[in-house]
């Protein structure tokens, strides 16, 4: 039986670094017959310091949809995805050399960076409002960070990679220096969709953190022209109930922006999409409450975890 903290194979914790961390390496030595790299290393220190709040200049993360199991989640699919896509590799396809894996990895890790919030902050509560720009806003970070780890030209391309995972930038405008660095951003926009879909606890996260979230970013209500304000979420039943055109918007985006880079899983996985078959459980479920809206299917408990720090509000002090 898969537990709420696990991932899709039921073998690795991802509340945990130090577990992600390891089957991210392993895979990364298993294709380059190398020791472990040491800026992967250093990330995981790195991005579980920032998530705890133990980065002098930023708040723990307060986002519940958008917290660390969230980022350990997208990172080890993004290993899974470029570990499939060296497994498929045909005559002609270049190889992903290693510190393109590296800058895969990281771009994963820091992904969401961009709803943390300074504690010099004293505009916004919560990290969530800053949903709309969290993308650049993590960019701008990741440039600077990796800059610091001497990473070279790497410095200037990650900051790129990330805007695969959002909607700031059409996928298709978002420029790149070649092919392959274009792929690896297609699976880092594929590993955002299909790891956090294939959550167990997938619907739970959306009816209780994702909707919040959405209230404080400004994505629960439209503004119309004239005044009028559209509902496009009513609550977080309403969020899980619309969650199979959620998908099918998704599973468009898979094939056509990100390029069907999520097929790699299957090469990582030996034939079996794990991430794909955990989704449509999720679907199916939703298709099942919007059915019968008064059903009690969602009993699962989602992990928690949030510093009780997460919840301070700078302007309150």
């Amino acid at each position: 039986m898969r537990r709420n903290d696990y991932d899709v194979t039921g073998g690795i914790r991802t509340t945990d670094s130090a577990s992600v961390k390891a089957e991210v390496q392993r895979l990364y030595r298993a294709l380059y017959d190398c020791a472990p790299s040491r800026t992967i290393d250093r990330a995981f220190a790195d991005i579980e310091k920032c998530y705890r709040g133990l980065h002098p200049e930023y708040y723990p993360c307060d986002t519940g949809y958008h917290d660390l199991q969230h980022v350990l989640e997208v990172t080890l699919a993004m290993a899974r995805l470029m570990d499939g896509y060296e497994r498929s590799r045909r005559n002609g396809t270049p190889r992903l050399p290693p510190e393109l894996f590296m800058l895969g990895a990281l771009s994963a890790l820091f992904h969401d960076f961009g709803y943390l919030r300074r504690r010099s902050d004293r505009r916004h509560g919560s990290g969530a409002e800053y949903t709309l720009v969290h993308v650049s806003r993590g960019a701008a970070y990741l440039r600077h960070y990796m800059r610091d780890l001497g990473t070279g030209r790497l410095a200037e391309i990650a900051p790129k990679l990330l805007h695969f995972t959002g909607y700031e930038h059409p996928v298709e405008r978002i420029r790149v220096a070649d092919t392959l660095i274009r792929r690896v951003g297609q699976m880092l926009g594929s590993a955002d969709i299909i790891a956090q879909m294939a959550d167990r606890c997938y619907l739970e996260k959306c009816r209780d953190r994702l909707y919040p979230e959405f209230v404080l970013g400004g994505l629960a209500r439209r503004e119309l022209p004239g005044g009028f304000t559209l509902a496009v979420f009513r609550s977080g039943d309403d969020l899980v109930r619309k969650t199979p055109e959620f998908y099918r918007n998704a599973a468009r985006r898979l094939e056509l922006q990100l390029a069907h880079a999520y097929v790699y899983a299957e090469s990582h996985f030996g034939g079996q999409n794990l991430y794909l078959e955990e989704m449509l459980k999720n679907v199916r479920h939703a298709q099942a409450l919007a059915q019968a809206p008064d059903a009690d299917i969602l009993r699962r408990t989602p992990p928690a975890t949030l510093n009780p720090e997460a919840g301070s509000d700078p302007r309150d002090e």
